[in-house]
C-alpha cells in the first residue's frame, strides 16, 4: 500500500523526532529552575516593598539599617538576574541543539516536509519564548532595583547618612 521509500522516510523521521525529544528532559529541568528563579525574584521584590514601607515609619539608624537590608536584596536580585539569563541561555542552547539535530537529519529528506515545518516551528517558538521570558525577568528585576535605589536616596536625604551599596 505504501511505497517502501515513504515508509522508510516516515520511520526515519519518527526516529529523528525521538532523538530530538530526548533533550526535553533537560528543557523541563531548565524550566523548573527558571520557575524557581522567578519565584525567588518575586519574594525579593515583596521583601523590598515591605522594607520600603517600613522605612517610612522608621527613623535615624533604623532607616539606615533597613536601607542596607534593601541593598542586600538588590544584590540578590542581580544574582537572580544572572541565574535567569544563564538558565534561559541553557534552554535556548538546548532548543538550538534539538533544532540543529532535526534540521541536520532532515536536510536530505524529501518526505515529511509538513512534520519538519511543524516540529521546527515548535522548537523555534519554545526558543523564542525562553528568550522573551529572560527579557521579562530582567525588566521585572530592573524595576525592583530602581525602587530600591529611590528609597536609598530618600533615606540618605532624610537621615543624612549615605547607605553604602557594598554593605
Amino acid at each position: 500500500m505504501f511505497d517502501n521509500s515513504v515508509a522508510s522516510s516516515l520511520d526515519s523521521t519518527a526516529h529523528i523526532i525521538q532523538i530530538a525529544l530526548t533533550p526535553v528532559f533537560l528543557l523541563s529541568g531548565i524550566a523548573t529552575l527558571l520557575n524557581v528563579f522567578g519565584t525567588r525574584l518575586a519574594r525579593v521584590a515583596d521583601q523590598a516593598e515591605r522594607l520600603s514601607q517600613a522605612i517610612d515609619g522608621a527613623s535615624g539608624l533604623d532607616q539606615v539599617r533597613l536601607a542596607r537590608r534593601m541593598n542586600a536584596l538588590r544584590r540578590r536580585s542581580l544574582a537572580l538576574d544572572a541565574a535567569v539569563i544563564l538558565g534561559a541561555l541553557g534552554g535556548v542552547a538546548t532548543c538550538g541543539a534539538v533544532l540543529t539535530l532535526f534540521v541536520g537529519a532532515l536536510r536530505d529528506a524529501t518526505v515529511a516536509d509538513i512534520l519538519f515545518v511543524l516540529f521546527g516551528l515548535a522548537i523555534l517558538c519554545t526558543l523564542s519564548a525562553l528568550m522573551v521570558f529572560g527579557f521579562e525577568m530582567l525588566l521585572a528585576s530592573r524595576g525592583m532595583r530602581q525602587r530600591v535605589a529611590v528609597r536609598q536616596i530618600e533615606v540618605a536625604e532624610e537621615t543624612g547618612v549615605r547607605v553604602d551599596e557594598r554593605a
